[in-house]
């Protein structure tokens, strides 16, 4: 079902742009600014996470050690696959991976969602495992570090 609304999703894009059916979209969401279905599930997850991060343990709550990790958000051991890929441990894994420039706005949600977005439209990210592999895309990771 969701696979469904998704390819009327990048249709769409192709008829606005006037471009071939076999045309990645990629690009195309970029040219249009408008995040793909995967970009917009992190973007929520992201900014759901800031606006209650004093309802997760950070990871220099769990320890004294100061590590270069300290700051990160603190992921419950869990074993369950069905928990580990739930909202709330996605949610973790997403923000643990935004850029450290990201991660510092958390406190002025307004501009934390406007560079956040800013960031996954030039990433135009079609799986939140591409989402967390984007220190790998040059371009991302010079703007971003």
């Amino acid at each position: 079902m969701v696979v469904m609304k998704y390819l009327n999703y990048k249709r769409a894009i192709r008829i606005i742009t006037n471009s071939h059916s076999s045309t990645s979209c990629r690009n195309l969401f970029k040219e249009l600014s408008i995040l793909p279905l995967q970009s917009q599930y992190i973007l929520s997850l992201a900014v759901y996470v800031s606006k209650n991060i004093k309802d997760f343990t950070t990871n220099s709550d769990i320890h004294s050690i100061n590590t270069r990790y300290k700051s990160n958000l603190y992921p419950p051991l869990l074993r369950l696959t069905k928990y580990q890929k739930g909202v709330y441990y996605t949610g973790i894994k997403i923000y643990n991976c935004l850029p450290p420039k990201i991660r510092e706005l958390t406190s002025n949600i307004i501009q934390f969602k406007k560079v956040l977005k800013k960031f996954l439209l030039r990433g135009s990210f079609y799986t939140v495992e591409e989402f967390l592999d984007w220190a790998s895309m040059h371009d991302l990771y010079t703007l971003y570090l």
